[in-house]
């Protein structure tokens, strides 16, 4: 039984909503973030905040987004920049599924930390693993975001789909935390940097338990070779004192690659000159190097971004 607490379309009227292109100045971008309660929307206001005191007279505007939406939302011209994530921008630039074609307007602009994709239950759930997951209500995003996609990728390692559960698609973590703590739910994913605001909060009310996902890190590659290992450190979380294994992906920076190759290279080293700020937002930013920045993931870079890697010494 699936539950919808809106429609699967939700990620694509996000986009719908947005201002069509042509409404937007030389000076106006609009940057998509992410869910309400993971990372990326903190860290979307600081970026605005840094690119509009660096260039005068640019007005950045924030969205609502999530990792396949921003992609879509940047190709087809209805924002200029967009949070990514490594596994699902390379299969939109490849057009494999959930994208209906190639991305040919997406550019790569700056690799920024890893992602990890978690499974957070309640402890009193009596789930200890993905297989247990059969026959329980989960709360996952809303169709076509990057987590959900995983979601899908994980149950399909073990013969599983959400039709062997009750599945709750919500447009943030904080409803699917919601859910926890009033026990409509037993389990929420999402992917996001660590720790999760959503899941501290979830701790703070309700004793909960991360799951160990490395039985699951080498069917997931033979799904995504962009998959990796990642380690959770004991006591990233209240009540988790051992280290845990999650699946890992890297979270980047993305672009239109119809923007001017001199204003993408002047946001670059305002992002370089602010890392501190960025920082401030999301510790596992703290030590980014240019090198980390421009490391190859399989999506074209912007040229603005290549002269500012170049320029440090960054071989392309």
């Amino acid at each position: 039984m699936i539950r919808r607490f809106l429609p699967a379309a939700v990620g694509l009227a996000v986009m719908a909503a947005i201002v069509p292109a042509h409404a937007q100045g030389a000076n106006n971008y609009r940057l998509m973030t992410g869910p309400q309660g993971g990372v990326w929307v903190p860290l979307g206001g600081a970026l605005k905040n840094i690119w509009e005191k660096a260039i005068p007279g640019l007005s950045v505007q924030t969205l609502p987004g999530a990792g396949i939406a921003n992609v879509r939302g940047v190709d087809e011209d209805r924002a200029e920049i967009g949070f990514g994530n490594s596994i699902s921008t390379v299969d939109g630039v490849n057009g494999v599924e959930p994208f209906p074609r190639k991305a040919a307007n997406v550019c790569q602009m700056a690799s920024l930390y890893p992602q990890y994709f978690q499974i957070v239950v309640n402890e009193d759930s009596g789930i200890n693993s993905v297989r247990d997951l059969r026959g329980k209500a989960i709360a996952v995003q809303t169709r076509g975001n990057t987590a959900e996609v995983i979601t899908q990728h994980i149950l399909k390692t073990v013969g599983m789909s959400y039709t062997d559960m009750k599945v709750n698609f919500l447009p943030s973590y904080n409803d699917a935390v919601s859910l926890l703590k009033d026990g409509h739910a037993q389990a929420f994913t999402l992917g996001t940097t660590i720790p999760a605001s959503s899941v501290m909060d979830l701790a703070t009310s309700r004793r909960i338990r991360v799951l160990d996902l490395k039985d699951s890190v080498d069917p997931m590659k033979k799904i995504n070779s962009g998959y990796v290992a990642v380690t959770l450190p004991a006591n990233t979380y209240p009540s988790q004192t051992t280290a845990v294994t999650k699946i890992g992906y890297a979270a980047h920076l993305i672009v239109s690659c119809k923007l001017p190759e001199d204003r993408v290279y002047t946001m670059m080293r305002a992002i370089q000159d602010s890392m501190p700020d960025l920082v401030a937002v999301n510790k596992a930013m703290d030590g980014i190097t240019p090198a980390a920045m421009g490391e190859d993931i399989g999506v074209p870079f912007h040229a603005g971004a290549k002269k500012f890697y170049v320029e440090r010494g960054v071989k392309m």
